[in-house]
């Protein structure tokens, strides 16, 4: 009989070796029974659901779940995901007067949620800047179509988001890029909720297996790039920039270093209070 487990993530490409685990029955054969959940309100959402116990595995920007952690959200990092950094495209509305990324930190903020990428990096990058950005700049807006919205009703200046996500609004006029931030560590995650951490450690294990099998064979896939392309209607040529410039982790290794890299700059930043051990941040194995 098969176990359930619910692994989420945001509707990007990133996430195709999960997708492709999952569809090549290599999880199922673990005797898990995989649901996936897609979480188009990014890391925010996925931290409420961490909290509400509505999901078990994620893959999840790495400073939201650190910064998650460090709050209460009932989660431990189990593995790392994408190696390579996020490139986020910086974005506003097509009738806003601003042209450049430097004019922006004193305007509103689009935020899928408070905690989320969009939240923290725009934080991170005023702080790397020598700005500050007051609470009172940040607007929710849910998701990326919310955001379009309100880009274009002027109601917000600024929205970051990844950037191929983005780029065939940017292309087809709906919006305008105006700077690009390049995260400074390894873009995702996975995390997994304490409950199943505590009960069902093995399980995790034969996951994550998967995952990394899967993702080894997605980096030497030739058809990788045709892949991304058809599935998130992205130009061929733009999914093959992205995929080149894309390692995915092999192995369940976390960089404790990089983790105290992402601590440093949250609390520079404001984020978090006070420095924190990192090794209360990650799923500790001893018990397998």
């Amino acid at each position: 009989m098969s176990k359930k487990i619910r692994i989420g993530g945001v509707p990007e490409h990133y996430n195709t070796p999960i997708h492709l685990a999952i569809e090549s029955g290599a999880i199922e054969n673990e005797g898990i029974d995989i649901e996936w959940k897609t979480f188009e309100g990014g890391t925010g959402e996925m931290r409420e659901a961490l909290i509400n116990d509505e999901i078990d595995i994620c893959a999840i920007l790495t400073e939201g779940i650190v910064s998650g952690i460090l709050s209460g959200v009932p989660a431990k990092i189990i593995s790392g995901y994408v190696k390579s950094p996020l490139i986020w495209g910086i974005h506003s509305g097509i009738d806003n007067p601003i042209k450049d990324h430097k004019e922006i930190y004193d305007k509103q903020y689009a935020i899928s949620r408070i905690g989320s990428g969009s939240h923290l990096m725009a934080i991170v990058d005023a702080l790397n800047n020598d700005k500050e950005i007051d609470p009172s700049q940040f607007h929710i807006i849910n998701n990326l179509k919310g955001a379009l919205q309100s880009l274009n009703d002027l109601e917000t200046d600024v929205f970051y988001w990844e950037k191929y996500t983005t780029k065939p609004y940017v292309e087809s006029g709906e919006i305008k890029r105006i700077g690009e931030y390049v995260t400074p560590w390894p873009c995702f995650v996975l995390a997994a909720h304490t409950n199943i951490i505590n009960t069902r450690p093995k399980d995790i294990s034969r996951v994550l297996r998967q995952i990394q099998k899967s993702s080894a064979q997605f980096m030497e896939n030739e058809e990788a790039v045709d892949i991304v392309s058809k599935r998130f209607n992205i130009k061929k040529e733009d999914a093959a920039k992205w995929y080149h410039a894309t390692e995915w982790a092999t192995d369940g290794w976390v960089s404790n270093k990089m983790l105290k890299n992402v601590v440093y700059t949250l609390k520079e930043a404001n984020i978090i209070e006070e420095m924190a051990d990192t090794q209360q941040l990650v799923w500790q194995r001893n018990s397998i």
